[in-house]
C-alpha cells in the first residue's frame, strides 16, 4: 500500500486494516495504483522489485484482459483506495474526461465509494438539493453558504455512492470509506471549511476551473443493491467499471474473465484466495 497523509486523516488505516502508518493522520491507502510518483510495487514472488506498469508492459493482456488492452492500451485505467476521514475532506469535484484532458493530460475521475465503518452522525455531502445556476452557487461560495445548497446522508457500513464526474461532494468526518475511482489525482477544491495549516495557510482552491466542470443538476448518487449471501451482487455498472458486493459465508467459486482484469477488496473480516 503507498499511505498518504493528509491534514484530515487519522488512525483507522491501521485500527481497522492494519496499516503500517507512521502518524495520526494518514488519510489514504492507495491498494491498486499507476498514478505517477504512486506506482504500486510487487513485494514478494519472483515479480519482487517490479512496479505494475513494468508487469503491464510485460504481460499485458494477461493483466489488463483483452478488452481492456484494445481500449486503453498498457494503461491501468482504474485506482484503487482505502480513505479515512477523521474531519471532512474538503468540497470538491472532478472534471470529466474531456477538460481534464485538454488542461491536465489525464482521465477525468468517476468514482465509487463504498462505506465500511462510520461513526454515529456521520454523512456525506453529494449533489445540489435542487438545479441552481452558476450564478447562485458563486453567490453562495462568496458568502460561506455552499452547503445550504447541498444534499447530506447520513451513512452507515455497506452504502454505496456512485459519483460522476461534475458532482460536487465531501466525504465527511468520522468515514472509512474503499474508493474506486478511474486513474486520476485532479481535484478542484471549492471549499475547506477555512482550515489552515501549522503555518497558518489554507489550502489551494480552484474556484475558477470547477465553474465549467460542474454539474449544477441534481443527482441522483445512492446506491440501492440487494445483498444475497455468496453470489454476486450487482452494485455498480458503468463505462469504467463493474463492481459487485459479495457477502461470503463458505467457498465461492469465481472464474477469471479473460477480457478485463479482477480486483478483490476486502472490507470486512477476510478471505483466502484458492487457486
Amino acid at each position: 500500500p503507498i499511505l498518504k497523509e493528509r491534514i484530515w486523516g487519522g488512525t483507522k488505516l491501521q485500527s481497522h486494516l492494519d496499516k503500517a502508518i507512521s502518524s495520526e493522520t494518514t488519510g489514504e491507502s492507495w491498494e491498486i495504483s499507476t498514478v505517477p510518483d504512486a506506482i504500486s510495487v510487487v513485494n514478494s514472488g519472483f515479480l519482487e522489485g517490479k512496479n505494475l506498469n513494468e508487469l503491464i508492459d510485460l504481460y499485458p493482456e494477461a493483466i489488463l484482459g483483452k478488452s481492456v488492452v484494445a481500449r486503453f492500451g498498457k494503461q491501468f485505467p482504474l485506482l484503487f483506495k482505502f480513505i479515512d476521514a477523521k474531519e471532512d475532506l474538503s468540497i470538491q469535484l472532478h472534471p470529466n474526461d474531456e477538460l481534464a484532458q485538454k488542461r491536465h493530460n489525464s482521465f477525468g475521475k468517476t468514482e465509487m465509494w463504498y462505506v465500511m465503518q462510520a461513526d454515529t452522525n456521520s454523512r456525506l455531502v453529494v449533489g445540489f438539493k435542487k438545479a441552481i445556476t452558476p450564478e447562485v452557487y458563486l453567490q453562495h461560495l462568496e458568502q460561506k453558504q455552499l452547503l445550504d445548497l447541498l444534499q447530506e446522508y447520513p451513512v452507515q457500513a455497506g452504502d454505496v455512492f456512485f459519483l460522476e464526474t461534475g458532482t460536487v461532494h465531501a466525504i465527511g468526518a468520522g468515514v472509512l470509506i474503499a474508493e474506486i475511482q478511474q486513474t486520476s489525482d485532479v481535484t478542484y477544491r471549492i471549499y475547506d471549511w477555512d482550515r489552515v495549516d501549522a503555518d497558518g495557510k489554507g489550502r489551494e482552491l480552484h474556484t475558477e476551473l470547477a465553474l465549467e466542470a460542474i454539474n449544477y443538476n441534481v443527482v441522483d448518487s445512492k446506491i440501492n443493491y440487494c445483498l444475497k449471501d455468496n453470489e454476486r451482487n450487482i452494485c455498480v455498472k458503468n463505462t469504467y467499471f463493474n463492481t459487485n458486493v459479495i457477502s461470503l459465508i463458505s467457498k465461492f467459486k469465481w472464474t477469471k474473465c479473460k477480457e478485463s482484469f479482477t480486483v478483490l477488496m476486502c472490507t470486512q473480516g477476510d478471505f483466502c484466495i484458492y487457486l
